[in-house]
This record gives structure tokens, C-alpha cells and sequence, in this order.
């Protein structure tokens, strides 16, 4: 009993500590395990609004996961991947008040204590990972993550596969049973 708490607990936390809020979205009369092959929409991606740099991480951890997956790339593809991306920046100020004084209210106590301000930015990025039907040229799944960036060179390119990997695990989707 209490090693199936803990579990739970531990569970809960890891949970409640994802960095990347993922969803995605299907067209649910389409048969996905008949997709077998995949390319990238290069031309597409070349348009996306961010650094090459980035562009590379990140279709580099897609062609890794499909590839996991057991997805074969193709010249001659089931499907096309497509990426975009959002950004967002997110002003935080905070005050902090501490004083001394000898009692409550208006007109009481001393002129000690202080006012700080600390004001920080964060940037926070949506991933959008879509998949066309090649054949059709229709898009049959669009799986998005949303979390906080980390702009750190050394650290981007692990918070770029967590976006992909945290997306990727919805795709393709499970056949209703």
C-alpha cells in the first residue's frame, strides 16, 4: 500500500512538472497505420521564422523520433512533415516590501523598510508539428507543444527535443478500440 502511494505520488508530481503542455488533433477516418513513409516539406520549413540553427535541431529530433517509431524517410512518401512556431514574451514584475515599525495602520510606525522591484522577462514558444497525407495533400495530424524556452545555446537543443518528443508521442494515434 505504501509503495503504490508513492508510486502515485511521484507520478502526480511528474505530471504536474511538465515544462511542455502538448495536444494534437486528427482527422479520425483516416487509417494511420497504413503510413509507413515520411519526408520532410523542406521548402515549407525553410520559411519558418526562426534560425537555421533551429530549424536543424528540430527536424533533426523529428526524423529521430519517426525513425524510432519505425517510419522509413522517402522520396516517394506517405506523408510530408511540416513544422511552424509562435513565440511569446511574458513580462513578470515583482515587489517586495519589508519595513520595520511599532504598530498597525495609517500614521504608524517608523521610516524603515524598503521597496524592490525586480522585473524578469521569459519567452515562451508554441511548436507546431503537422502531417500531410502525401497522396491527398491534406493535413490528417497537427500535434502542438507549449512550454517555456531556454535560450542557453548549451540547453537548447535538449529543451528542442523535449518539445518533440513530448508532441511525437501522440502520432501517430491510437486506433479506437
Amino acid at each position: 500500500m505504501k509503495k503504490a502511494v508513492f508510486l502515485l505520488m511521484v507520478l502526480m508530481l511528474t505530471v504536474g512538472c511538465r515544462s511542455v503542455h502538448v495536444s494534437a488533433d486528427f482527422d479520425n477516418k483516416v487509417d494511420f497505420t497504413a503510413y509507413k513513409t515520411y519526408n520532410l516539406m523542406t521548402a515549407e520549413i525553410a520559411k519558418v521564422a526562426i534560425s537555421d540553427l533551429d530549424k536543424r535541431r528540430i527536424t533533426s529530433a523529428i526524423e529521430e523520433s519517426l525513425q524510432s517509431k519505425g517510419f522509413t524517410k522517402s522520396d516517394n512518401p506517405d506523408v510530408l512533415v511540416n513544422i511552424f512556431t509562435k513565440e511569446r514574451k511574458e513580462v513578470n514584475v515583482n515587489n517586495w516590501n519589508a519595513g520595520w515599525g511599532w504598530g498597525w495602520g495609517w500614521g504608524w510606525g517608523g521610516p524603515w523598510g524598503w521597496n524592490n522591484y525586480s522585473v524578469t522577462t521569459d519567452t515562451y514558444g508554441t511548436l507546431y508539428i503537422d502531417v500531410v497525407d502525401a497522396r491527398k495533400q491534406e493535413l490528417v495530424w497537427q500535434g502542438q507543444g507549449d512550454g517555456l524556452l531556454d535560450l542557453h545555446p548549451k540547453r537548447k537543443e535538449a529543451k528542442i527535443r523535449e518539445f518533440v518528443s513530448e508532441i511525437l508521442a501522440q502520432y501517430p494515434p491510437q486506433p479506437k478500440k
